[in-house]
């Protein structure tokens, strides 16, 4: 018989206030816990446990705790005990690691954490927002080059189609099949309410939420699931996913699995087969290939809609972003390093592309050294924990941000990272119809919109502490920040100086 090399992450502790409920074996959905009708007891098998912290909530006794298991093999300056791990998982399957959610190497710097801002004393007060006006109304889009007047001396309205936000906050693409309906209805209330924008990812839209269509980003990736006439003409905005932080360069994967009833209607593929998006879209090699595709979908939507170009943060990001800003597109949406996903090879996901801090501040550089920065706006995502790094993004060049994890954990994701798997116990990132009914869209969205709404709040907090009342005052205000614990290469490239100077 083969041995069992791998040990199990962690450790699912009971203590003597077990009174037997089974609830616990109710809401796992990993099968941690099995009820032993011999013994008349609850087995516990660790092995299967991802840390999802489902059954420690709802344990009526609070008898039940997760830790991290203490076992560790013989120590190794060379090897480490998930590398030797990793090594076994394949040799086991042959296959590739794969992993959810975002990266978690601590060798590459969050850069946000290192970023200090600034605020008001004596010469240049400080703005009371309770008591004064402050604006955190954006419009993101192409603005004109110039204002342009009629004969009798007032403004035309040349503006190009915008999104109009409440609050410089979004919330990111992620596909229904990924995620359950339940996410999708929640994420498209509390856009609704707010008054901003969700996106469907590259899924397409199920037919419950056109109604939500005023608030809500299309997607159209390389498998061009559940694209359509209705689809571009019901929504604001519609998004070409080029790329993705999580996984730059390469395509997606939804396994077959997923792809059953509505989720099958809505992304047009057969129930039970697999639906892979290439990586490259196949009628774009060029800038000028993406023009026309950005031209094409402008034709479809009658000139009504602005149009995003989704790209992962790369090393030749800043040219890439000034190709974009040429082909005609509206808005870039630049995905960064530690960008969430629902299943990522583990070595692109932990080796590939470069933190959102870096990527941004080299785009907006780039942009306004070739006077073209009004052609676009940017999104920035991926690594948004908080309102200060909402505002450090701002100040770094972007003129809003999208939520995609920091919105799942919103709604119950305890990062257990085991979302390739379909078995979210949180009814998150499952089509389990038992599962997903865990998940209550009403109150997924008032999660959702308390949020938001306290971000917003502290960001008008730092805002007025800088001194200034409106988010147009913050963007690209590189001198309002400050780098603590970088070098001089880093702080070059932010476009900062260091702390004091």
């Amino acid at each position: 018989m083969s041995v069992h090399l791998i040990p199990s992450r962690y450790k699912v502790l009971r203590d003597e206030n077990c009174i037997s409920c089974k609830i616990c074996i109710r809401e796992c959905s990993y099968g941690v816990f099995q009820y032993d009708e011999k013994a008349k007891a609850i087995r516990i098998d660790s092995l299967r446990c991802t840390d999802c912290q489902r059954c420690v909530a709802y344990c009526p006794q609070g008898s039940l705790s997760i830790t991290e298991n203490t076992n560790h093999f013989r120590q190794n300056a060379e090897w480490s005990q998930d590398s030797i791990i990793e090594i076994f998982k394949q040799s086991e399957s042959g296959g590739v690691l794969l992993s959810s959610m975002g990266s978690p190497v601590k060798s590459i710097p969050r850069y946000f954490d290192n970023l200090l801002l600034n605020a008001s004393q004596v010469t240049n007060p400080s703005i009371d927002p309770l008591r004064e006006p402050m604006e955190t109304k954006v419009f993101i889009g192409s603005r004109p080059e110039k204002i342009e007047r009629d004969e009798r001396g007032r403004i035309r309205n040349n503006l190009p189609p915008h999104l109009e936000l409440e609050t410089p906050i979004l919330f990111a693409a992620m596909s229904y099949g990924a995620i359950s309906l339940n996410v999708h209805k929640a994420l498209a209330m509390a856009a609704r309410e707010l008054g901003t924008y969700w996106n469907t990812g590259e899924g397409g839209l199920h037919e419950d939420l056109y109604e939500f269509g005023e608030n809500t980003i299309v997607q159209v990736a390389s498998g061009r699931f559940g694209v359509h006439s209705r689809y571009l003409g019901s929504s604001a905005a519609v998004e070409i996913k080029i790329g993705q932080g999580a996984k730059p360069g390469i395509g997606g994967h939804l396994t077959g699995a997923k792809i059953i009833g509505d989720v099958s209607r809505t992304r047009m593929v057969p129930a039970g087969q697999d639906a892979i998006s290439p990586a490259p879209h196949h009628d774009i090699y060029s800038i000028e290939d993406l023009r026309q595709l950005v031209s094409s979908i402008k034709e479809a939507t009658g000139y009504k809609k602005p149009v995003i170009v989704k790209v992962a943060a790369v090393h030749n990001i800043a040219p890439i972003a000034s190709g974009i800003a040429r082909s005609g597109a509206d808005i870039i949406s630049i995905d960064g390093f530690r960008g969430g996903t629902g299943a990522s090879p583990v070595r692109i996901r932990d080796n590939v592309g470069i933190p959102i801090e870096v990527a941004l501040a080299s785009v907006d550089q780039r942009l306004r050294e070739e006077h073209i920065r009004d052609r676009v706006s940017i999104i920035a995502s991926g690594g948004i924990h908080s309102s200060a790094d909402v505002a450090k993004a701002i100040a770094l060049g972007a003129d809003a941000v999208s939520i995609g994890t920091a919105s799942l954990i919103a709604l119950g994701c305890h990062l257990c990272a085991s979302c390739h798997t379909g078995k979210c116990a949180w009814g998150i990132a499952t089509q389990d119809e038992n599962l997903v009914k865990r998940l209550n869209p009403e109150e997924g969205a008032e999660r959702l919109v308390n949020l938001v709404h306290a971000w917003t709040r502290e960001i008008q907090e730092i805002m007025g502490g800088m001194g200034i009342n409106s988010i147009e005052a913050l963007r690209g205000n590189r001198l309002a920040l400050r780098g603590a614990g970088l070098n001089q290469k880093e702080l070059e490239v932010l476009g900062i100086k260091y702390a004091g100077e």
